[in-house]
């Protein structure tokens, strides 16, 4: 059944936390097991002023697509008439040499034990593009991957692990078994389900506000709409 309530997993300080119904709890394992339901496909957005943990971050300017600024962002707001085009786009304009406009992509994921449960899994550039020293895949990487072997996404369980050699908190992706038919069947049945599809939509805040502690989330072409 569809529920009011966003559940979420946060990555804050490279540690899984599930935030659900007012309620955090830390996974400890540093990994989690999951099936990917659904996929939005990669968006970004800039925020002119400096990070705020305390705070909900409105961006001045995003994109759904990395394409075209949103039509919801005000005109006088948009940095340009495309992305490609964007100052904040460029190397560089950003900390550490990367770009001020960020990437993202919110996944729409649930847990072997609570199929039923749908939660958004919002993952950074660094996890979604790319690969690590040790071996570990971003998200495009792993997607390529299991199209390779003509291997649905939402049809095999899914471990998400931190790359314990970077400083910021880097996700990689590693295909665990297959699921039973009637445990596919089921996933399938959450593709378009609306929680999922609110968990992979786009929502950006309309005003700053303070964050409540239960409330932070950090920072594939599988796709519903």
């Amino acid at each position: 059944m569809g529920t009011n309530e966003l559940r979420r997993i946060s990555i804050r300080d490279s540690k899984f936390h599930t935030i659900s119904g007012g309620e955090e709890a830390t996974i400890d394992s540093g990994y989690i097991e999951v099936v990917i339901v659904n996929a939005a496909l990669v968006s970004r957005a800039y925020y002119t002023n400096a990070y705020d943990p305390n705070r909900v971050a409105v961006p001045t300017c995003w994109s759904s697509d990395t394409q075209l600024p949103s039509e919801d962002v005000p005109q006088e707001q948009r940095k340009a008439m495309r992305c490609m085009d964007c100052p904040q786009n460029i190397r560089g304009s950003g900390s550490y040499g990367g770009r001020a406009c960020r990437f993202s992509q919110r996944l729409a994921v649930v847990f072997r034990d609570n199929l039923e449960e749908v939660y958004q899994l919002q993952i950074p550039a660094t996890s979604i593009f790319g690969g690590t020293d040790s071996g570990g895949m971003g998200m495009q990487n792993y997607a390529r991957l299991l199209a390779r072997h003509d291997t649905p996404v939402v049809t095999i369980t899914t471990k998400i692990y931190f790359d314990g050699g970077s400083i910021v908190p880097k996700l990689c992706f590693k295909p665990v078994d297959r699921l039973d038919e009637d445990t596919a069947s089921r996933v399938s049945d959450m593709i378009n389900h609306e929680d999922t599809i609110r968990a992979i939509t786009m929502s950006i805040p309309t005003t700053s506000e303070p964050v409540s502690p239960f409330g932070v989330v950090e920072g594939f072409e599988l796709n519903a709409n």
